[in-house]
């Protein structure tokens, strides 16, 4: 019994770390997990690669999708082993939502491994993914922003205190996204979340922003916000200002984000070129995780 999914990354609107409040767009980057289900009871993770790094979330994403709905697949859960593997175009520790694209894809495999993909919501899937997610310490927050954007495409806004919904809908058809990304590395867990509640007000203002639908504006309030707080240049903002739709850091960094018409971001990646790093122009998504993909993007 195997299972294959692939699942989108994403860049920030609203970071959650201040207010629980955080909002997130699926883009053209894509983690694949494969899944084969196997009897011997263990679940081995495996990141292609990079043999030396933690696999403790993907395993932690079979061993909970087993564990809910093993039964409905006519399987004792004692006896289920797993081999999973995730392959990525997304890279890691880079505010890129790495660790959601990959808990989705891995969940969504076993749940196409188990036969039964097709009768689970994806929003209860991504919340799985969530679940592994904490109980992996990848994430402060649980990510249920960053995970129900790469989960359902288009943006999305959520409560992450209570796992909530509050808003999915769809970027204007006529932008893509420019990524920055600088060359060191961010983990979300070592965050400084204190420095992050202390720019609550704004954070409240820019959830108003994007449950407005004015993604745009709310991405660039938080990014000047965050970057204050978390101690990232506002330089590679400047540089997409006033052009660009919508310009942030992406998550706790150290990426950026712009949104806005292909011409514009052109431009703007002529002046983020000129930094170190590495720049991409993707197209969003309004497409979420899905099962057995072809190689072909829709």
């Amino acid at each position: 019994m195997d299972g294959r999914a692939v699942a989108p990354a994403a860049g920030t609107v609203l970071n959650a770390l201040a207010t629980g409040v955080g909002s997130a767009f699926a883009i053209d980057l894509e983690t694949t997990a494969t899944v084969e289900l196997i009897d011997d009871g263990d679940i081995v993770g495996e990141i292609d690669g990079r043999p030396e790094a933690d696999a403790t979330l993907i395993e932690r994403c079979v061993a909970l999708t087993v564990d809910e709905f093993g039964t409905q697949a006519g399987l004792s859960d004692a006896d289920v082993g797993a081999r999973v593997r995730t392959e990525s175009e997304v890279p890691m520790a880079s505010g890129l939502k790495s660790s959601s694209a990959a808990a989705n894809a891995t969940v969504l495999a076993t749940l196409d491994a188990l036969g039964v993909a097709d009768s689970v919501e994806r929003i209860d899937a991504c919340r799985l993914g969530v679940r592994a997610a904490r109980d992996a310490g990848v994430t402060v927050t649980g990510a249920f922003d960053d995970a129900s954007a790469s989960m359902l495409g288009g943006v999305t806004v959520t409560d992450n205190a209570t796992d909530e919904l509050l808003a999915r809908d769809e970027l204007d058809p006529d932008w893509d996204a420019l990524v920055y990304t600088p060359p060191e590395q961010s983990f979300s867990a070592d965050a400084d979340t204190d420095a992050c509640e202390r720019i609550a007000p704004m954070a409240e203002l820019v959830a108003e922003l994007a449950l407005e639908g004015r993604y745009g504006e709310a991405m660039t309030a938080n990014g000047f916000a965050f970057c204050g707080a978390l101690e990232f240049p506002t330089g590679p903002l400047v540089d997409a200002l006033p052009d660009v739709a919508g310009v942030s850091l992406s998550g706790t960094g150290p990426s950026y984000v712009a949104l806005g018409e292909r011409p514009t971001l052109e431009a703007v990646r002529d002046r983020w070129n000129e930094r170190d790093g590495t720049t991409r122009l993707l197209a969003t998504r309004t497409d979420g995780t899905r099962t057995r993909p072809t190689n072909d993007h829709p």
